[in-house]
């Protein structure tokens, strides 16, 4: 395995910890800010719709210099930010800080998923863009419960403080381990967003939005399925939780090894899959037993689409992927919002804490069929190329 990879998960650790773990300091920040936890919960917002405008514009600006630079500046970025956060004097200067951390997600995460997918075997892709993402599951099955603790005991100032420390590790890293490759050069803005007139890349982003935002409009009120359906402590919730978080770690292994060997078909069978997880998890929630299998399992199966939905779109955008790949992470984080503003609508009408998971496997749904679909143009369009004829090198050989 390329030691490139390991620095680049631990990139992806921090920007996983950056954004999930102001969810449990949230109280204690806005305590400190003397403002409204509704207001402090901007801090959450704002950051996601951030990482959606950092994916797309951030993206294309650098799409015509060399990765592994550009891969560096971004994690500038992102230990700015959090630098900004930790030593906040107010609620705006905060905000700052964290919209400069989020606007380095989306680009990380795409340009990463390139190089990552460039220092591999063609049959390995999938693979190493599934080590890179490793960094986002460890960080909520490992980063969140102990970043929370340490802000509860220590000041939640601290937290930032080591995500800072965490940023300039993995800067470190990607100087000394991330090769410059030498055909890293991006292909401008222009060749880029050509991309974007393949169907196949928007039918992926489409898949990814559908599919990730059911699991997570299914995840965002889970606190409250277990507490009031399933009749969990709250003091329970945080060890479910790193259940959930080890179920994304070993999906998102096994779904790239998978994706290696086939990405339509895995996508296929993972997000089918999920469906019936999601709807089994509503109709059982009242028991505690299923509950914790239907919860590890909605983690295994959600975050084994995403090393595959990440080099579908990359496959399509051929030559020029580093755009698409950005847009992609964008539409993870677009799937996001919807799937919990979905989930919230189906609460306020009155339909109960299991209608968010039910509305996730609606959306899950809609994301198998646009799969099927997209993998029948695929395999048309593979089924109607003519026949290569051997190169002059395969004819010498015979």
């Amino acid at each position: 395995m390329p030691l490139g990879l390991i620095a680049l998960a631990i990139g992806g650790f921090g920007i996983g910890l950056t954004e999930f773990v102001i969810m449990g300091l949230l109280p204690d920040v806005a305590a400190d800010f003397q403002v409204s936890e509704a207001t402090a919960g901007w801090l959450i917002s704002g950051y996601a719709l951030s990482v959606v405008i950092g994916a797309l514009l951030l993206t294309a600006a650098v799409t015509r210099l060399p990765r592994k630079p550009v891969l560096a500046a971004l994690m500038v970025l992102f230990i700015a930010g959090n630098l900004i956060s930790a030593m906040a004097p107010d609620y705006t200067t905060m905000m700052i800080g964290r919209i400069i951390a989020a606007l380095c997600h989306g680009a990380f995460f795409g340009i990463g998923a390139v190089v990552a997918a460039d220092m591999v075997a063609l049959s390995k892709k999938a693979g190493a863009i599934a080590i890179m993402f490793t960094g986002l599951t460890a960080a909520n099955v490992l980063g969140v419960p102990f970043g929370t603790l340490l802000g509860q005991h220590a000041g939640w100032r601290s937290t930032f403080w080591a995500i800072t420390a965490i940023g300039v590790i993995s800067l470190i890293g990607i100087l000394t381990l991330v090769p410059n490759l030498h055909h890293e050069r991006g292909a401008g803005l222009r060749g880029e967003l050509r991309a974007f007139k393949s169907k196949q890349v928007w039918l992926s982003i489409t898949v990814t939005v559908l599919g990730y935002g059911g699991m997570f409009g299914a995840f965002t009120y889970i606190a409250f399925t277990l507490t009031d359906v399933t009749g969990f402590a709250a003091t329970t919730v945080p060890w479910l939780l790193i259940l959930f978080g080890v179920g994304l770690f070993i999906g998102n292994t096994v779904g790239g090894k998978a994706a290696d060997k086939n990405v339509d078909k895995t996508l296929l069978i993972v997000l089918s899959a999920l469906v019936i997880i999601l709807a089994l998890f509503a109709l059982t929630a009242t028991n505690q037993p299923m509950t914790i299998a239907s919860l590890f399992l909605m983690g295994g199966f959600g975050f084994a689409t995403v090393p595959g939905l990440q080099m579908r779109v990359m496959k399509y955008a051929d030559a020029a992927p580093t755009l698409a790949s950005g847009a992609n992470i964008g539409a993870f984080n677009l799937g996001n919002a919807l799937g919990a503003w979905l989930g919230g609508v189906t609460i306020t009408a009155g339909l109960g804490y299991t209608s968010p998971i039910w509305a996730g496997a609606g959306l899950t749904a809609l994301a198998v069929i646009v799969m099927a679909y997209a993998g029948a143009i695929g395999r048309s369009a593979t089924a109607s190329e003519p026949a290569k004829l051997p190169s002059d090198v395969e004819l010498s050989a015979v």
